[in-house]
């Protein structure tokens, strides 16, 4: 691959685009691979993409109403009542009245969303570490990029749905 000098102006060069629309793409293909390739070990509870993101969710917001849950993920609140039952027929969240409210919710992984969490995580990390000949050079290089890009895209989603969403794919 050819060296290409970074923009830092406020315009990015027609290079940069083409650039970042191949992170783009590769963004989406390893995202992919790895649902694509499954989990090893049998105790883990595959997830939609859509599951995987509540779950995920909630690893930090341990007790979220539907409501902030919607807002995090961008899921509708419709569909996500439809993901909130899978996964509790999973055994991997649980609904409890909102102490403060008691009309309201709020959502809680179980020990056994959290241990399967961690589990699948270990899965990914193994299979992207072998996937890159366990080379971490420029690892933490990566992390700050793609972290950076996630809170960019998370801060500038749409608040409604007048666009569409790329399908799934």
């Amino acid at each position: 691959m050819e060296d290409h000098v970074q923009e830092t102006g406020p315009a990015a060069e027609p290079d940069d685009e083409q650039r970042w629309a191949e992170l783009a793409d590769l963004v989406l293909i390893i995202s992919r691979e790895v649902q694509f390739r499954g989990y090893a070990d049998e105790r883990a509870v595959p997830l939609s993409p859509s599951e995987g993101m509540v779950m995920r969710h909630l690893q930090h917001d341990h007790a979220a109403p539907p409501s902030r849950i919607a807002t995090a993920t961008g899921l509708q609140r419709t569909n996500l009542s439809t993901v909130l039952r899978g996964l509790e027929q999973k055994g991997l969240i649980e609904r409890r009245a909102d102490p403060g409210d008691g009309r309201g919710v709020t959502v809680h992984t179980t020990d056994h969303g959290r241990t399967n969490y961690a589990l699948v995580r270990r899965e990914w990390a193994t299979a992207v570490s072998t996937a890159a000949g366990h080379d971490a050079t420029h690892l933490d290089a990566a992390l700050a990029l793609l972290t950076s890009v996630e809170s960019g895209l998370a801060a500038s989603r749409p608040r409604t749905r007048a666009t569409r969403p790329a399908p799934e794919s």
